[in-house]
């Protein structure tokens, strides 16, 4: 006697496994110009943060470098000139008090700010997907038990919790690690949850039932299973949350626990310029317009994402999308 349970079919509308999958949802990202927009506007920022070396040498500018013949020390270390001493030399104008070059301080910005916050939701990403299996397989206690946590993980104050733990740490522990860590490590609980509730409404499906009755143990069940059919609510939701964990590092950078100098960051170099705003306004417009643009692309993009995996869900934002629209 075989067995010939098969996988219940996907929800209409849903992207279906397979090769053409892929293609479907590309196909769908195009037909939001909004999503476009957000992709080459992340695309660019990604691609300058990544080439700021080259773009450092090219321009012959360091990011640390002072220049006290560019600021007016009678003034308090104004930049000299217009619009913060832009130049054909300085781009973007130099750094009040220091005279740093202002562009490439931005792009080493850039380098921090984005990498931090990747590495952040890959950390609770894994984090929430491993504890929010443990919460489905593990049986009613270990649901329970993980379910509180879970709970409690989402109701911390994380930026209180991140400013008393860089109190504690070494000074000579890689900043930027460690705030990888701290954003990843206290910010999982809705991944987790998400991914409870998503594999709790799996899990009484016909294809995981043949898995059981296979003989399949939990541990292959969860990566035979239930991990592929979770990789679109994950995905969605990890895009969703690069946003969150960008403010997350601008904040604590902000607060003078984050990165510290002289290796810049967004948030950092708004923090030093809450003095010059009224001196110098561009020092901080620039990283200000930056981190409202990531922001604002990646919660685009997100919801992008989101949408064409599953487009019966509704676009929460309709930034030049118009009336929305499906593959």
């Amino acid at each position: 006697m075989s067995l010939t349970l098969e996988r219940s079919a996907p929800a209409p509308g849903a992207v279906p496994p397979g090769a053409g999958a892929g293609r479907q949802v590309w196909r769908r990202l195009r037909r939001r110009p909004s999503a476009a927009v957000a992709a080459a506007v992340l695309a660019l920022l990604v691609l300058l943060a990544l080439a700021a070396p080259l773009v450092a040498h090219l321009t012959g500018q360091d990011p640390n470098t002072y220049h006290d013949d560019l600021v007016d020390s009678a003034r308090g270390g104004v930049p000299i000139g217009s619009f913060g001493g832009i130049s054909a030399d300085h781009w973007l104008g130099v750094e009040p008090g220091t005279g740093r070059d202002l562009f490439t301080r931005l792009l080493y910005g850039a380098r921090v700010s984005l990498l931090v916050a990747l590495g952040a939701v890959a950390v609770q990403t894994a984090v929430g997907v491993a504890v929010g299996l443990a919460a489905t397989l593990g049986g009613r206690t270990a649901d329970q038990v993980i379910g509180r946590t879970t709970d409690v993980m989402i109701a911390l104050p994380m930026l209180v919790i991140g400013i008393a733990l860089t109190a504690v740490v070494p000074p000579d522990f890689p900043r930027p690690l460690l705030l990888v860590l701290i954003i990843g490590l206290l910010d999982w609980g809705g991944t987790a949850r998400m991914v409870r509730a998503q594999a709790l409404a799996l899990r009484g499906l016909d294809f995981v039932d043949a898995a059981r009755l296979a003989g399949s143990g939990k541990l292959r069940i969860a990566r035979r299973e239930l991990l592929p059919s979770l990789a679109a609510p994950v995905i969605t939701y990890a895009a969703i949350k690069v946003p969150t964990a960008i403010v997350a590092e601008a904040s604590l950078s902000f607060l003078g626990v984050g990165v510290k100098p002289p290796t810049p960051s967004w948030g950092q170099m708004l923090s030093s310029a809450q003095t010059w705003f009224r001196a110098d306004p561009a020092y901080v417009l620039l990283p200000a317009g930056l981190l409202f643009t990531t922001v604002l692309a990646s919660t685009v993009l997100g919801d992008a994402v989101r949408t064409a995996l599953d487009p019966r869900e509704g676009s929460r934002l309709r930034v030049g999308t118009g009336k929305e629209r499906t593959g």
